[in-house]
């Protein structure tokens, strides 16, 4: 699961890096004219490195693999694969309403997946496993996945606003999940 999983996010940042076309013209000039499609793929790559080094740390909680816990880690993986789409409509049309609308609800069902592979796993293990106990009530996830919902709206008024919530939903992940790694460290011998 964790190798098949990390071949999707490879791809999906790859996908994402082929969306940056070089200009024709040379000189800063030619450059500026990419900052927008620069910046949604900055957001993006970062978004995808996030949901990668995060999945690593859930994956690891993993004693047994079901036939739920992969359905759920493919639903996740579906919506990742979505992000190089949205990024390159949001970056191609300058951070238009219905791109960056579109790219919310991608990262909201992203997060939303996450959410529901975490939940898979604990149903697997039990209330008691090191997982259920890292995450408790996970605010942190809820705490995204709210911000996620308030910036679709947003984006329709104001879309560089909700380019910015995604920002914070970015720099609350930006350390890994520490209450998961927490769990897993290797013994010190």
């Amino acid at each position: 699961m964790e190798a098949f999983s990390d071949g999707v996010f490879a791809i999906a940042i790859t996908i994402l890096v082929l969306e940056l076309k070089v200009p024709h013209e040379v000189g800063w000039p030619a450059l500026a004219g990419l900052k927008n499609v620069f910046l949604s793929y900055v957001m993006s790559f970062l978004f995808i490195g996030l949901y990668w080094n995060n999945h690593h740390h859930l994956v690891h909680t993993v004693d047994r693999v079901t036939g739920r816990i992969l359905w759920a880690n493919l639903h996740m993986l579906f919506w990742i694969s979505l992000i190089p789409f949205v990024t390159a409509w949001m970056g191609e049309n300058d951070f238009a309403n219905v791109p960056t609308a579109l790219y919310g609800v991608v990262m909201l069902f992203s997060g939303t997946a996450y959410k529901i592979l975490q939940t898979a796993i604990i149903r697997e293990h039990g209330d008691t496993h090191k997982l259920a106990v890292a995450i408790g009530k996970d605010f942190k996830l809820l705490a995204s996945l709210t911000i996620y919902a308030m910036a679709i709206p947003t984006s329709l008024f104001s879309p560089w606003l909700a380019f910015m919530l995604y920002g914070v939903v970015a720099l609350i992940w930006f350390i890994p999940d520490r209450r998961i790694a927490s769990q897993f460290r290797p013994p010190e011998v």
